[in-house]
């Protein structure tokens, strides 16, 4: 399992993290994430997942 920073799903999906913080903060979309320590992360098949989604 691989985990990605908000910083990199950003990257990879060209949204930006404010947000990136904002979806996760209403509970609105985006990817799905956790708090691991004191960061939030995602796993990269979630973030592949929802992209594939996008298009269906």
């Amino acid at each position: 399992m691989e985990l990605m920073t908000i910083e990199e799903v950003s990257e990879v999906t060209r949204v930006p993290v404010p947000t990136l913080r904002w979806w996760r903060s209403t509970n609105s979309g985006g990817p799905r994430s956790a708090r691991v320590g004191r960061r939030v992360m995602y796993r990269r098949a979630d973030v592949e997942a929802w992209i594939e989604d996008a298009f269906k």
